[in-house]
C-alpha cells in the first residue's frame, strides 16, 4: 500500500487502484471501493488539487520496453552551469528521466532508444553540452523488479 502521511485510508486505496491501472473508470473504482461515483470523483479531484495525483499515464509492457535499448548515464557538471545543462538535456528526446544526485556525479539520466546507434548518438549529445565535465554510462540489460 502507498505510505503517505496526511491522506485517508480511502485515498490510499484509491491511489493503489489507480497505480495498478490508471484506465479504470470512476464507476469501476467506486464499485471496488464500495463508494459512490461522486465520492470517488471528489476524492480524485482533491488528490489532483493537493498535487498528489499529477496525471494519468500508460505503463508500457516489459515486452515492448525490451525491444528498446536503455542506459543510465551519470553526469558530472560545472556547478555554475547546472541550470543550462539541465535545460539542454531536456531537449534530448532519448532522455526519459533525469535526477539530481549526491556524490561524485551531479545528475543521472535514464536514456531509451530504438538501437544502440541511436543510444550512442544521444550519449554523444550529452557529452557535448557546455558544462558537462564527464560521464559514466551503464546499459540496462534486464528489469528484475518494477513497482
Amino acid at each position: 500500500m502507498i505510505n503517505m502521511i496526511n491522506i485517508s485510508e480511502f485515498d490510499q486505496k484509491l491511489l493503489v487502484l489507480l497505480t495498478e491501472n490508471a484506465r479504470l473508470t470512476v464507476s469501476e473504482l467506486a464499485k471496488r471501493l464500495g463508494a459512490s461515483r461522486l465520492t470517488v470523483q471528489n476524492h480524485m479531484q482533491q488528490l489532483e488539487r493537493k498535487k498528489i495525483i499529477q496525471g494519468y499515464t500508460v505503463k508500457l509492457h516489459q515486452a515492448f520496453l525490451g525491444q528498446q535499448v536503455a542506459a543510465h548515464m551519470l553526469i558530472a557538471t560545472d556547478q555554475k552551469l547546472i541550470g543550462p545543462v539541465v535545460r539542454s538535456l531536456e531537449k534530448i528526446d532519448e532522455i526519459h528521466s533525469l535526477y539530481s544526485i549526491s556524490g561524485e556525479y551531479d545528475l543521472v539520466a535514464e536514456l531509451r532508444a530504438s538501437s544502440t546507434a541511436q543510444l550512442d548518438e544521444a550519449m554523444d549529445k550529452v557529452t557535448q553540452i557546455a558544462g558537462v565535465l564527464r560521464s559514466h554510462s551503464s546499459v540496462l540489460l534486464a528489469q528484475k523488479i518494477s513497482r
